[in-house]
């Protein structure tokens, strides 16, 4: 067992609700994991939302943004269907705060809509901190740490299905995220948390149904 397996086997990590961004410094906390700010969105926001999953293709937006840029950014990259401001004024808060909490000067952008689950598996992510919040749609489902079985994860299932495969332990249940929280989800990449990423997979859609979702990674 590597130092990070015995530091994570000997802590019970948690998810944690805040109730506004301060509370996203709860992350640094090693026996946290996820950090959920839950919120509802405002009106202006939601209504635009619902607008751009209605756009006549699946579009998608990625680029490497600072907070001095991303308003300028998003201007380009968001489809003109709707009155984008209020939308893009909470993409810039919440990109502002990121960095500022994680001390970088850029990070990268992803905004898209989606119409299914991009990852359908319960897995981690080799990074060290995500920002994800769905401002349409079903949001994220996830884990608590103590009831996962991480051999089971990625190739160790078998090639069965997560709710088959022993993955959830006796006890656990599938979490989820509601339409408008914003979450840090702690990767496998932060430091001496190798074994303790946040496990976590995209909810199932069916069809007509589509999300808005965005994350932000550190550059």
């Amino acid at each position: 067992m590597s130092l990070a397996e015995s530091l994570t086997a000997a802590i019970e990590l948690n998810g944690q609700h805040v109730r506004d961004l301060e509370g996203f410094a709860d992350i640094y906390d090693p026996t946290i994991n996820l950090v959920n700010w839950q919120r509802t969105l405002p009106t202006e926001v939601s209504d635009c939302a619902a607008l751009l999953v209605q756009h006549p293709s699946l579009w998608a937006f990625r680029e490497s943004v600072r907070p001095n840029n991303v308003a300028q950014a998003l201007a380009r990259g968001i489809p003109e269907i709707c009155d984008r401001q209020a939308l893009i004024d909470d993409i810039e808060q919440l990109t502002d705060a990121y960095c500022c909490l994680f001390e970088c000067e850029e990070v990268g952008l992803r905004i898209e809509v989606v119409d299914r689950a991009s990852c359908p598996r319960f897995h981690v992510d080799h990074v060290l901190c995500r920002l994800v919040t769905t401002y349409h749609g079903p949001a994220t489902q996830w884990l608590e740490h103590q009831y996962v079985d991480r051999s089971k994860l990625g190739r160790g299932n078998n090639g069965l299905p997560d709710d088959q495969s022993g993955l959830i332990l006796a006890n656990g249940r599938v979490q989820s995220l509601n339409t408008g929280d914003v979450v840090l989800l702690k990767g496998e990449k932060w430091p001496l948390n190798e074994g303790g990423g946040l496990v976590h997979r995209s909810p199932s859609i069916a069809a007509p149904a589509r999300r808005l979702v965005l994350t932000l990674d550190p550059l």
